[in-house]
C-alpha cells in the first residue's frame, strides 16, 4: 500500500469517528508526529529523494538563473 493510500485510509478512519472523538484522534496523531520529529525537520523517504534529485540537477547546472527570467 502506498504512503498516500495509507494517509487516505487514516483520514477515512478519523472521519468515520463521531465528531466529538475526531479531535482526540487528531491530537493523538499530532503527538505521534511531534514525538518522532519535534521540529518537523526530518524528511520522509519521498521528500529525501526529491531533495537529492534537485541537488543533483543544480550541481549539474540544470536550473534557470534569476537573470534568465523575464520578470515583466
Amino acid at each position: 500500500m502506498s504512503t498516500l493510500a495509507k494517509f487516505k485510509e487514516v483520514s477515512d478512519l478519523v472521519e468515520a469517528l463521531p465528531e466529538s472523538e475526531q479531535n482526540l484522534a487528531y491530537e493523538f496523531i499530532k503527538r505521534l508526529v511531534l514525538a518522532w520529529d519535534p521540529d518537523f525537520t526530518k524528511l520522509t523517504p519521498v521528500e529525501r529523494k526529491r531533495l537529492e534529485d534537485v541537488r543533483a540537477d543544480y550541481e549539474q547546472g540544470n536550473f534557470v538563473s534569476h537573470e534568465d527570467v523575464n520578470w515583466d
